[in-house]
């Protein structure tokens, strides 16, 4: 369950419940903003960037720049717009487990400063810490002082090491691992998604500062990737990892990737250095405010619930970074 401080949001965290993955709106102009639009017509959107073989943004991209198809059918893109104003719902979810204990502290400062830096008017954001449970230590506010202080108040909370001073326990021949044994990571990520992301609309995103580890989730990383798509939350990873933590052991890159590259994120590498943690942040910035914005109506009328893989293709070649499909909902 999320635990909630100081707001109670509980839900069991096996269920899994479908979300919308359409925006319900009228047909209108080409340029006018998704959110404006009345309720009529069954319209899917996708926001996502444009980058060069560089990894640069791109931007002055049109609608006829693109060709989208979905489950290989081509769609006709009805709407088209940049959007670096509409407003962010951002999550942040921290990871307090044992194996952050040297770089939680470095986490606090940069993602204070990232909130402060980031948030306008009429965004909102919110926080919830990870590590032997799953507690909203923040919910949506516009206060980067207020997110800032929850970041604060974030705590190393990891079970007892399996170690003690008995034969066989750490004093004896026998090898002791004093592992941590609860990283709730992906249940993390599906609450996020389902119990505050996806009560949204709009521009939605999360941010995980974590080692990428998960230990004991009930979840697995393909309900949280679920999760995140219904919501139509991008997904971003620091990889904040101490390397000399896992003693060579250290895997959480790999599901990390498939979590970021199905919801149109991506992991960002950046150990345990103030510096890469910072530039991180400020790339994560100038995407969030550099995206592109598609809504179209599926040839598919059909409302199963299942999941259309998309294809946004640049007709320039350009790389595109957005989710890799939708769940076409009943509404």
């Amino acid at each position: 369950m999320l635990k909630t401080r100081p707001l109670a949001v509980v839900v069991a965290i096996g269920a899994l419940i479908c979300g919308a993955a359409l925006l319900s709106v009228a047909q209108s102009p080409q340029d006018e903003p998704l959110e404006t639009l009345k309720v009529n017509v069954d319209v899917v959107q996708l926001f996502f960037n444009v980058k060069d073989k560089h990894g640069l943004l791109i931007p002055n991209q049109s609608k006829d720049d693109f060709t989208l198809l979905e489950d290989g059918a081509p769609q006709t893109i009805k709407y088209f717009k940049s959007e670096s104003d509409l407003p962010l719902t951002l999550g942040i979810l921290i990871d307090s487990s044992g194996s952050q204990a040297r770089v939680l502290d470095m986490e606090k400062e940069v993602g204070g400063s990232f909130l402060e830096q980031i948030l306008r008017e009429k965004d909102l954001a919110f926080v919830i810490d990870f590590d032997v449970d799953v507690a909203l230590i923040q919910d949506y506010t516009n206060s980067s002082s207020r997110l800032r202080k929850a970041m604060n108040s974030v705590k190393i909370n990891a079970p007892p090491s399996s170690c003690g001073n008995m034969p066989g326990m750490g004093g004896g021949p026998l090898p002791c691992s004093s592992a941590p044994k609860g990283t709730l990571l992906y249940d993390a990520v599906y609450l996020a998604a389902h119990d505050e992301l996806a009560k949204e609309v709009g521009r939605k995103a999360m941010i995980l500062l974590t080692d990428g580890e998960d230990q004991g989730s009930q979840l697995k990383n393909r309900d949280a990737i679920e999760a995140a798509q219904k919501a139509d939350s991008i997904v971003y990873v620091l990889l904040i990892a101490d390397r000399g933590f896992y003693g060579g052991l250290y895997s959480g890159d790999s599901e990390m990737r498939k979590l970021t590259t199905e919801t149109g994120g991506r992991v960002i590498e950046v150990g345990n250095k103030m510096e890469k943690l910072r530039d991180a942040f400020n790339q994560i910035a100038q995407e969030l405010r550099s995206q592109y914005n598609i809504g179209f109506t599926s040839t598919n009328a059909k409302r199963d619930g299942t999941f259309r893989k998309l294809e946004l293709r640049s007709k320039q070649g350009y790389k595109i970074q957005a989710r890799s499909g939708y769940y076409a909902v009943a509404r």
